[in-house]
């Protein structure tokens, strides 16, 4: 069934995680021709920890990137060989699968070589002159007559490593180049099948599924000959036999292996150099899970991936520039997000993108499980402060209402209990602080600022104020911002003090405010998205 991930930005807050669990549930009930699995581009922030706690909810799945790897691309319906199977059987697979080689395998079911089209056809181009032999590639009597889907008549199953004599000549001249031990194929000859066993046959095949005469096969029985009857005519048995060799004689050792997870941008010149233009998918053990071929690198279709609570580049999974986004759900400004044809894409001025969510259960007449509701109205209280944020809007009073009453509980109380539980961040280092909910934002001159936001109650934070002017100038420094904020929010107070590292000039433009000692206090602001982001972007 076709993938498709839903995830939301970098440096994951509550909404961002929510979202990613909620939609892909809505998804999964309205869209069933498709699996929407939720993903998170880094680790969970406190809040959001304890909101996932709260709920039951599991954390989606990390998703490290969203470009293609050999898992996306291989054929899964591998097809293999035990080393000691009959060559034949490994052609009869190439040619009703039509693909170019085969895996061989060990005992334990781990990849012990390969055969290709290049390893059969050299079964067939010799350069001697002279009669087939096994001496190099002893074949057992038991492989013969699976190949020529025969029945053994005398003898047991052993190997034989002698000549291969298709018998057209006449009887009294049959001794002149046969050995004992060799590999005869006759017909309806009684005296040919005869002189065979007396010269010393290992094997004898008799064509054309004509049964031996009795006392044929009792001569056979006394000197140690072996006899099959073979159901084909003298030239495809003898053609046959010669695939009756087991794999592991004519098969290519070391044959080219990758990993699942291993990106196909990092093995297609391997596979491109490799006679046989393929690799093997291989597991923990080594066994074959895939192969790749090189028809398989040409154009791949990119995985697919859904965007909620962010529509920009550098806020999203990496990679995101090569895959198929196949819808945008957001309640920020349009970004740099680009698509080579038309999706569902909505950017609508809403306190959180759970109210989204949470509208779209409402109007299909659907509703989320309880775990994701509890989920859903976590994100909204945190996005819009409890209801206090400038962000906040009807719509997601509505909201709050009915996830209140489906989950009989006060969304005031939660909220609070929520926020008290994860402000404190008395424990945290200076970097993790202005790392943790950090935005980017690329600018109309090309540069980028970055702008984190951490809320508390109280504005002790404050007495770490110089640790954390370094911390923003150092990440500044390392990812080449223009400058770096980080409001530290006030939800008791509802007010921000806004710190600066790099072109803070910018800062005192926006808000008609001085910078001092790398402070502006801003009464009143709640919202990133509404009431800082913006006026930044302007101020450029």
């Amino acid at each position: 069934m076709p993938h498709i991930y839903v995830t939301g930005h970098r440096n994951p807050d509550t909404d961002t995680i929510a979202s990613a669990i909620g939609y892909a549930e809505f998804k999964n009930l309205v869209d069933p021709d498709n699996h929407y699995a939720s993903a998170r581009l880094g680790e969970v922030n406190p809040q959001t920890a304890w909101a996932l706690e709260r709920s039951g909810a599991e954390a989606p799945a990390l998703l490290p990137h969203i470009m293609l790897r050999v898992k996306d691309v291989m054929h899964e319906d591998v097809v293999t060989a035990h080393r000691n199977d009959p060559l034949r059987k490994v052609g009869i697979e190439m040619a009703r699968r039509n693909i170019g080689q085969v895996p061989i395998v060990d005992d334990g079911g781990a990849l012990a070589g390969i055969v290709t089209e290049r390893d059969l056809a050299r079964m067939y181009v010799r350069e001697s002159r002279e009669a087939s032999t096994f001496a190099d590639s002893p074949v057992s009597v038991g492989a013969i007559v699976d190949v020529l889907e025969g029945e053994l008549l005398v003898g047991e199953d052993r190997e034989s490593s002698g000549k291969l004599w298709v018998i057209s000549m006449s009887v009294d001249s049959m001794g002149q180049s046969m050995d004992p031990g060799d590999i005869v194929v006759i017909g309806d000859r009684q005296r040919g099948q005869r002189r065979a066993i007396e010269l010393g046959a290992g094997v004898l095949i008799v064509s054309n599924g004509v049964r031996p005469e009795e006392e044929v096969l009792k001569l056979a029985e006394e000197r140690g000959t072996a006899v099959v009857l073979s159901p084909l005519d003298s030239y495809v048995t003898s053609r046959l036999i010669q695939l009756s060799v087991p794999c592991w004689e004519v098969m290519s050792e070391n044959p080219l292996t990758v990993e699942p997870e291993t990106l196909i941008t990092d093995i297609t010149d391997q596979v491109m150099e490799v006679h046989y233009r393929a690799a093997i998918a291989v597991d923990d053990d080594r066994k074959p899970i895939g192969v790749i071929s090189r028809t398989d690198l040409i154009n791949p279709d990119p995985r697919r991936v859904l965007l909620v609570d962010h529509a920009e580049v550098g806020q999203s999974v990496a990679g995101v520039e090569k895959a198929q986004v196949v819808e945008v759900l957001d309640h920020h400004h349009l970004g740099s997000i680009e698509t080579s044809t038309p999706i569902p894409a909505t950017f609508d001025p809403v306190g959180s993108t759970a109210t989204l969510i949470v509208e779209r259960f409402k109007a299909a007449g659907l509703k989320p499980e309880e775990s994701t509701a509890t989920m859903l109205l976590a994100a909204v209280l945190s996005d819009t402060v409890i209801l206090n944020s400038p962000t906040t809007t009807d719509r997601d009073h509505e909201v709050v209402r009915l996830l209140e009453e489906l989950l009989d509980l006060d969304a005031e109380e939660f909220g609070m209990e929520m926020f008290e539980a994860s402000s404190d961040v008395s424990s945290l280092s200076a970097e993790e602080i202005v790392e943790r909910d950090a935005k980017e934002y690329e600018l109309s001159s090309g540069a980028t600022m970055c702008i984190s936001q951490i809320e508390t109650v109280g504005i002790s934070l404050l007495e770490r104020k110089e640790d954390l002017v370094e911390a923003m100038e150092r990440n500044r420094e390392r990812q080449g911002y223009l400058f770096h904020a980080l409001m530290v929010t006030d939800i008791i107070g509802q007010g921000t003090e806004l710190l600066c590292a790099g072109e803070c000039h910018a800062i005192e433009r926006a808000f008609g405010a001085p910078v001092e000692n790398g402070v502006v206090d801003l009464p009143g602001v709640m919202s990133r998205k509404k009431q800082v982001a913006p006026k930044l972007l302007a101020a450029f």
